[in-house]
């Protein structure tokens, strides 16, 4: 299929800046190809020798058609080309005239060839002397008519010869950039700029180079974004300098296709679940020809399918047709396309574009990320951005991380995915992410993002075998395979050579069927027809509980489709979603079973499946036992309510110290009576003690009467049955770091030790077993 299939296409793309005269000389009802004027640059251009057009509009012609009528614009057009044929020999002697037309209303189009390439100021100079000597000729008749003088606009643009592109595709490009010279929108520097760039995509030397995005929770990669580049030693060797003089010059669309083929025929082949960013121009997604299903036609040449592919929609350009950007997304979306919205934060639209956009993912603009370890302002943002994500049930992937800092604020912060020179640069073929950073995303970011005791369950281990049908079974096939499996199977998975490309849910396949004429219309169709082909394909690594806020942020009328699980691209088995949520139910209720009563807080069973699943992993973590000292004296002193006042109140200050100064994800526990457990990564210990011992000395004596509080201390009965005075009631904080595959059982054993030295020591302290 041509990139231009007719000419109301090339009216369509030039956004109706060129109007259509009835009496055009090109008639609409045949494609361009059929054109005389097109035919004729076919064989032109086939001479080899230097091809080109000259094009002219009269200004302010609507005035003639006004004053005198369609009879006398038409006697005013027709001296227009006669004094124009007179002209064109006198000033280009040296060329051969190949066709001489009246586009459409007052626009002329010159077809000129010439037996050796002149330079582009000559041509410009011939242009310019031409216009001149026509508007001489016409001003003393158009003076007469209309009481003004001829307003004339004359540009010029050289055709190539020698590349790929279909004839009626240089024609229009041609036509383009005449058009703006003629306008005076191009100088002169930016028309040699202009035939540069022309060979760049003629000759097919813009490449294409790959940056992954990585999952910030499993470090695994979803996807690559592809980036286009330009020669090294070129002008336009930046992506930005390449799509912003393609929308000057007219010629985004073409650009944007030249690179939308590179990035899909080079991407190699991708697992099922991985994505290819694609970056698209809001107009160019609305575009007629782009919807005509070039993309999809790409797709199934190099192995890929649409759910594969996520348009980037750019975010810094201002997009002035919602309801015609979000129709053509929702025809996309119904194939199995997604949507990102790329740029958040930089652009022109802010918050509304995705609100009226509904993305599946929302990129954030590396401008909020730059240092966001250290400005509090820019993660105010950003978690102001998450909030949205997480109500319009999108995903975050952070652009732009290039420090340490910023990637472990990131997984502080939750973020879902995250794309930057620190975890790969772009490249071709694609990169991969060095090992060390990948299990140092999964140490931090599987803490963060995985909130229950039961993280060590993945959606794999939930799988049940289901049944697979090739995309060609016709539909009457399948629906008699599901009426004999004994198998109480909820739907069917469809593959294409051995890759799950589909879902078909048996109730949605009764409803089809039993349809007034649905048996007749679909039973001898293939299953491909009526499958859903963007059905939620997920890696069997994936947490349980990450895997069912995926499934519960689907839109209603997916909410209950089975979950398609696969690993390293080979189909595992699918998950019904009332198998996953049961799972979960029994959790929450085993995890509520362990709560401790009087805090809350997960308690013994919870605690040590906690510390379990984290011997298990091999991830760093450390662990802080946190114990009161002279609480018994207290309870005797003060009763029992007092005692269960200050327990509660030890509670909220572990959980605000967690919560403030360690990482979302991190695990508090309570051991039983004042006994306390915080399980955290070894960098974040230390800032959480200190801040449990600040606020635990600067609360604990609101629970003591003023006599005592002011005296520091109260008198109680101490450990060997003495009644003394005791000093008031303090924390003792001992921090074990877990060591390689370490049985947690043992950590416990050197943490209650350490513990007992903490409690040697007078006041609130926090200790740390340096022993190695």
């Amino acid at each position: 299929m041509g990139v231009i299939d007719g000419l109301l296409d090339i009216y369509e793309i030039i956004n109706g800046a060129l109007k259509i005269s009835r009496h055009s000389n090109l008639l609409l009802n045949g494609s361009i190809r059929e054109t005389p004027l097109v035919n004729k640059l076919e064989r032109v251009l086939a001479g080899g020798r230097p091809t080109g057009i000259i094009y002219l509009d009269v200004a302010g012609f609507h005035e003639v058609q006004f004053l005198h009528g369609t009879v006398g614009a038409a006697r005013v057009l027709a001296l227009v080309e006669k004094t124009l044929r007179d002209k064109i020999t006198r000033f280009f002697p040296r060329a051969d005239i190949q066709a001489v037309e009246n586009l459409w209303a007052d626009d002329f189009i010159i077809l000129f060839t010439l037996p050796a390439m002149v330079s582009q100021e000559k041509l410009l100079e011939l242009v310019v002397a031409l216009r001149l000597a026509i508007k001489d000729s016409l001003n003393p008749e158009f003076l007469r008519l209309v009481g003004k003088e001829l307003e004339l606009h004359a540009g010029y643009a050289m055709i190539e010869s020698d590349s790929d592109l279909k004839t009626e595709v240089k024609l229009y490009m041609a036509l383009k950039e005449a058009q703006r010279i003629a306008r005076g929108t191009l100088d002169l520097h930016t028309i040699k700029l202009t035939k540069e760039f022309k060979e760049l995509l003629t000759e097919q030397r813009l490449t294409v180079v790959y940056q992954p995005i990585l999952s910030l929770q499993t470090g695994e990669i979803l996807g690559w974004e592809a980036l286009a580049r330009g020669p090294a030693d070129s002008y336009f060797r930046s992506p930005d300098v390449i799509f912003n003089f393609a929308e000057e010059i007219g010629l985004l669309y073409p650009t944007e296709r030249i690179c939308r083929l590179q990035a899909i025929s080079s991407i190699d082949r991708l697992a099922p679940e991985q994505k290819l960013f694609l970056n698209v121009h809001p107009r160019t997604v609305s575009d007629p020809t782009f919807v005509k299903g070039e993309t999809l036609g790409l797709l199934q040449a190099y192995g890929l399918t649409p759910r594969n592919v996520v348009f980037e929609i750019t975010e810094r350009h201002s997009i002035k047709d919602y309801g015609l950007l979000k129709r053509t997304l929702e025809h996309y979306r119904n194939q199995g396309y997604q949507v990102a919205v790329d740029d958040v934060g930089a652009g022109f639209s802010g918050l509304y574009s995705i609100a009226e956009i509904r993305p599946e993912f929302i990129k954030i603009d590396m401008a909020l990320v730059r240092d966001i370890d250290c400005n509090p302002a820019r993660r105010a943002v950003v978690e102001a951005l998450m909030t949205l994500a997480s109500k319009l049930n999108c995903l975050v992937i952070a652009e732009g991380i290039e420090t340490q800092n910023e990637l472990n604020t990131l997984l502080a912060m939750g973020i879902h995915y995250g794309q930057g020179y620190l975890l790969a640069r772009p490249a071709f073929p694609k990169p991969l992410v060095g090992g060390k950073l990948v299990a140092h995303i999964r140490r931090q970011g599987g803490r963060n993002g995985d909130r229950g005791w039961w993280r060590g369950l993945t959606i794999g281990d939930l799988v049940t075998p289901t049944m697979v049908v090739d995309e060609s079974m016709p539909v009457a096939e399948v629906k008699e395979k599901l009426a004999a499996t004994r198998q109480p199977l909820s739907g069917l998975v469809v593959v294409k050579e051995g890759a799950p490309v589909g879902l078909v849910m048996r109730h949605n396949l009764d409803r089809l069927l039993s349809s007034r004429y649905g048996v007749s219309l679909y039973s001898h169709r293939p299953v491909k027809a009526v499958m859903d082909p963007a059905p939620m394909i997920i890696n069997s690594s994936t947490p349980l509980e990450q895997a069912s806020e995926m499934a519960m942020k689907r839109e209603q009328e997916k909410l209950y489709d089975d979950l398609v699980v696969t690993e390293d691209g080979r189909l595992m088995g699918t998950v019904p979603v009332q198998r996953m949520l049961d799972t979960l139910a029994r959790l929450q209720i085993e995890l509520a079973r362990g709560a401790n009563p009087l805090t809350g807080l997960p308690g013994n069973v919870a605690i040590e499946g906690e510390l379990a699943a984290k011997s298990k992993s091999g991830q760093a973590f450390s662990i802080i036992y946190a114990d009161l000292d002279g609480f018994k004296a207290y309870n005797d002193a003060y009763g029992f309510e007092n005692g269960d006042r200050m327990i509660i109140m030890l509670a909220n200050i572990i959980v605000h110290a967690v919560k403030k100064y360690g990482a979302e994800g991190d695990f508090v526990g309570h051991i039983g009576g004042d006994d306390f457990i915080v399980i955290s990564s070894p960098e974040y210990t230390e800032g959480i003690c200190k801040a449990i011992v600040r606020l635990f000395d600067r609360l604990v004596g609101r629970l003591f009467s003023a006599e005592d509080r002011n005296q520091g201390k109260f008198y109680s009965q101490d450990r060997e049955g003495r009644r003394t005075w005791l000093p008031l009631v303090s924390v003792s904080l001992a921090i074990v770091d877990c060591r390689d595959a370490e049985d947690y059982r043992d950590l416990a054993t050197r943490a209650a030790q350490l513990k007992k030295y903490a409690k040697s020591l007078p006041g609130s302290v926090y200790v740390r077993d340096r022993r190695t």
